[in-house]
């Protein structure tokens, strides 16, 4: 179950990235110069960081740092942050 407060925002960056997926395959299709290509590919990667950093923070202070937690439960999240940073990271 997510607890993103903002995942409205986040369904919206995603579905930005997916427009520049978009416009990454039609670069390709469309035979477009090796650097523009680059380029696209460059800032779908940057927008994907993003993404990426505000589900990791999100993640980090309901899940880890929240004053409330139990120790059994930061663990499980720091765990967890661990696992997709390592995932990520390959």
């Amino acid at each position: 179950m997510s607890h993103l407060q903002n995942a409205s925002a986040l369904t919206a960056r995603v579905r930005r990235i997916a427009g520049q997926l978009a416009s990454v395959e039609r670069h390709l299709t469309d035979g477009a110069d090796c650097a523009d290509i680059l380029q696209q590919v460059a800032a779908v990667r940057g927008a994907v960081n993003g993404l990426m950093d505000e589900i990791l923070a999100a993640h980090l202070r309901d899940h880890v740092a929240a004053p409330d937690l139990d120790q059994a439960a930061r663990a499980r999240g720091a765990d967890e942050i661990m696992s997709a940073i390592r995932r990520y990271a390959k």
